[in-house]
Formats: C-alpha cells, structure tokens, sequence
C-alpha cells in the first residue's frame, strides 16, 4: 500500500533507475515496516521543472501510506533525502517531500479498499 512518485528534471540511465527504484522500494518497506510485496515506485525522469527560480537538479517526492505514523516522517526524510543524493546527485535542499496518510477506505486494491 505504500507508493512513492520521484519526480526530477535530471537525466537518469537504465541502470541509476533500476537501481533507485529497487533500493527505494526496500528502503520505504523498512523505514514503514511494511512487506515490500505491497510497496510501489515510479520514477518520472527529465521532468519539466524549476525550483527557487532554478532549473539546477532537484526533485519532488510523494509518499503516501495507509498508517504513515507522521512521527516517522523526519527519519524518513533523512533517508529518502539521502538515497536521492547518492544516486542522482540532488543536494537535500533542492528536495521536498510530501507525506499522506491515506484512509483505509480512500485506498484501493484487489478490487476492493483495504
């Protein structure tokens, strides 16, 4: 039931979004405590973007979750702020991230709500 959207402007190879994608999947399983099994991530590279009037690299991340415990959203910050860094080459402060703690009933699955 997690997903994570990374959305950048910056150029991403086969290999960096592979990996990415894989490392970011296994991350949001750990940091929520949830099976990966129901975790899901898109990457939306080369995106049409500015930020403080600058076109330099950087990134918007959406995380939303049934249960995302909101006391968790600092660590997780850290976290996601660094995997895209590491990989992208986005300094932490051209990065915002936005968490939602989405409604049981609000999230659909299986043709049914969780």
């Amino acid at each position: 039931m997690p997903y994570l959207s990374i959305q950048t402007n910056t150029d991403i190879t086969v290999e960096t979004r592979d990996t990415l994608l894989q490392q970011a999947s296994q991350l949001v399983a750990q940091q929520l405590g949830k099976p990966e099994s129901y975790v899901m991530v898109a990457i939306q590279p080369n995106s049409s973007m500015l930020f403080a009037g600058s076109d330099a690299p950087l990134a918007y991340l959406e995380l939303k979750s049934i249960g995302l415990p909101e006391a968790k959203t600092a660590d997780i910050s850290a976290s996601l702020c660094d995997l895209m860094q590491t990989h992208l080459g986005i300094s932490r402060e051209r990065i915002y991230i936005e968490f939602a703690d989405a409604p049981r009933k609000m999230w659909g699955w299986n043709g049914g709500t969780f």
